[in-house]
């Protein structure tokens, strides 16, 4: 796929993941939409970006509120005219505490971000999407959020997912979000792939991962500038599918 002229838009790209991300589609000579709620960080990082010649520019977006996501959706209208790559990056978790001891009010304030504004930012984005000859929709996802890795009292994720409720059962509505989506774009040629970056040093988990916030990133820059043959309805991890 040629990425000549393509524009990117991440959510939640002013660190982490996210930024790593920004990073790595710019290096490609994509330009690059930072998304982020603060200002002052959100223009830091695409300044850090830009000293390395990279075409990245910040745009002002909360994805819980509509508001905002709107306003982001017609400042990339007016702009750009289209857009070519969205990766849904944006979440936040909740410490850890047993199923049984989740209020349903530390539920809800994650899935604002983890589901509910997934769902408004790529709602607002699909016309502008679908200008584009060849778009892809990346899903920042988790193996936490994989129902056979939850079912499994075994697997090395259930130390994790048996105290994280909101962030694991986010993942998988992102999952199903994802799938559901893919579905429905597939005849349009829009690709749309939920991936996990593994267990990345992040503020997410206080920079206790293993892995580096590039490392992460990998898997969401392939899924983005892959080629018409590439995967769709997918979950994908940097060395192939999990299980859903």
């Amino acid at each position: 796929m040629t990425t000549s002229h393509r524009t990117a838009l991440i959510t939640g790209a002013n660190k982490g993941i996210g930024k790593e991300t920004a990073r790595g589609l710019a290096a490609l000579g994509i330009t690059v939409l930072i998304g982020a709620r603060d200002a002052e960080r959100g223009e830091a990082a695409a300044e850090e970006l830009r000293a390395d010649g990279a075409d990245v520019r910040f745009v002002t977006l909360d994805v819980t509120d509509e508001t905002s996501v709107r306003a982001a959706a017609e400042h990339i209208d007016a702009t750009f005219d289209r857009l070519d790559i969205l990766v849904n990056n944006a979440a936040i978790a909740a410490g850890p505490r047993k199923p049984s001891e989740t209020p349903a009010a530390t539920v809800r304030q994650v899935y604002e971000t983890n589901v509910f504004g997934v769902i408004a930012v790529t709602h607002a984005m699909l016309p502008l999407l679908r200008r584009s000859a060849a778009a892809r929709i990346v899903n920042m996802s988790s193996e936490l959020g994989s129902l056979t890795h939850l079912a499994d009292p075994g697997s090395p994720w259930s130390a994790h997912s048996s105290i994280l409720l909101p962030y694991c059962t986010s993942k998988s509505a992102l999952n199903a979000i994802t799938a559901l989506y893919a579905d429905e774009l597939r005849a349009e040629g829009i690709l749309v792939n939920a991936v996990s970056p593994g267990y990345c040093a992040t503020d997410l988990n206080r920079h206790t991962g293993i892995r580096t916030p590039e490392e992460g990133a990998a898997v969401a820059v392939a899924l983005a500038t892959a080629g018409e043959d590439g995967p769709t309805g997918a979950f994908l991890a940097e060395d192939g599918p999990i299980p859903w």
